[in-house]
């Protein structure tokens, strides 16, 4: 029961960082209808400028000055170019998203090199959490517990923002009256530059508080990129709800999947479905990787629209 419930916890932590990643991209396709293929280089990016960071000036100066960085990068990046090619049609802005990551890899390869960089814990969240109420003997990180705590921080400001503020109002307006909130003297497109900007800073935030439970390498945008469009169609696109859902859900089937001692042949005969051999014989951690592919392949097959949401319903 201990083992079941702190790899909950740890699958939770990893949903809830997905979701900060996702968030980001849910906000940028809500508003601009834009799939960000680079938004993936820029948690890459926030992980690089926040190593650099903490090992000059610490752990919290990179945390703020790290997404600022980003997402004044991302504001640029609107500005100057998506916004250049938006009269083109969505097909010019996602090809140019798509070179952009390829160049911010580049980039990232010139600056830092190919090497692996480590990034450590900083002392105050190091260790674990000693005793975990109701489960004796039983440890989460605390530094886990750190990244559910900024994740469902910024689950709440988010949903301040667009709910509770009149900037919010403004924002949601847009998204269905864009010609009658431009008539009221909002600046939609700057509008649309500051929503880009979240959305990359919030990558990069992601980056930041990521690296510590993984490693900085130049292939980490391409190892995460893939699982986060996974979470905005598994969840709905333009659906921040949805990707609250779905980064839970993939976080935890995959935490379980990885630490799952179970065969598939025994999965298989538990529902009655009989497998060759070879494959009866692999195990559900050998396929753990897979785990998010097939649940976007049965999404897609039996609700299209995903778990919440379309992009005009960005609840």
């Amino acid at each position: 029961m201990q083992a079941f419930i702190v790899d909950a916890l740890n699958g939770i932590s990893y949903g809830l960082l997905l979701f900060m990643l996702s968030s980001g991209l849910t906000l940028i396709f809500s508003f601009l209808g834009v799939l960000n293929f680079a938004h993936a280089s820029f948690y890459m990016l926030g992980a690089y400028i926040g190593w650099s960071l903490a090992a000059s000036v610490g752990f919290w100066p990179a945390l703020v000055v790290a997404p600022l960085a980003v997402a004044a990068l991302g504001a640029l990046v609107e500005r100057r170019l998506l916004r250049r090619v938006r009269a083109h049609g969505p097909l010019h802005e996602l090809l140019l998203t798509f070179g952009l990551a390829y160049l911010l890899a580049e980039a990232v390869k010139l600056v830092w090199g190919l090497g692996v960089l480590a990034t450590p814990v900083p002392p105050a969240l190091d260790g674990p959490l000693v005793a975990l109420p109701l489960l004796p003997g039983a440890t989460l990180s605390r530094y886990r517990l750190f990244v559910m705590l900024v994740s469902v921080a910024t689950l709440a400001v988010l949903y301040a923002a667009l709910r509770l503020s009149r900037a919010g109002l403004v924002l949601r307006a847009a998204l269905t009256h864009r010609a009658a909130v431009e008539a009221l003297g909002h600046d939609v497109p700057r509008i649309g530059m500051l929503v880009f900007a979240l959305g990359t800073g919030l990558a990069a935030l992601a980056g930041v508080i990521g690296a510590p439970l993984a490693v900085v390498e130049p292939g980490m945008a391409e190892a995460v990129g893939s699982i986060v469009f996974v979470v905005v169609i598994v969840g709905g696109l333009g659906s921040l709800g949805g990707a609250f859902a779905g980064s839970l859900l993939i976080g935890v089937l995959q935490t379980f999947a990885v630490g799952s001692t179970l065969s598939l042949g025994r999965l298989a005969a538990a529902l009655g479905v009989r497998l060759p051999v070879a494959w009866a014989a692999l195990s559900v951690s050998q396929i753990a990787p897979l785990a998010p592919y097939l649940l976007l392949v049965a999404m897609l097959a039996c609700r299209p629209g995903g778990l919440l949401g379309t992009r005009a319903d960005d609840a």
